[in-house]
């Protein structure tokens, strides 16, 4: 059975998840821009082995439709 959460339990929690996004903040800044391409460039071309080919390709299908109804609204100003 669980217990509940008490206010010092979500404060506790809340902090840990504070400093491990504080953590995660500064190593993204250390990283070069030359590292951040080349990790892009990795999960590009990983598309085809994860099989995401297929799920990409619907989710630019939908999302042209939607930029389109979006072209295509009347402007409100």
């Amino acid at each position: 059975m669980k217990t509940k959460m008490t206010k010092a339990d979500a404060a506790a929690f809340s902090a840990r998840w504070k400093i491990v996004n504080d953590a995660e903040r500064m190593e993204l800044r250390a990283t070069t821009m030359r590292r951040k391409f080349r990790q892009l460039a990795a999960l590009m071309a990983s598309v085809d082995k994860f099989g995401w080919v297929e799920p990409l390709a619907q989710e630019e299908s939908e999302v042209r439709v939607r930029w389109n109804r979006l072209r295509k609204a009347p402007r409100l100003a």
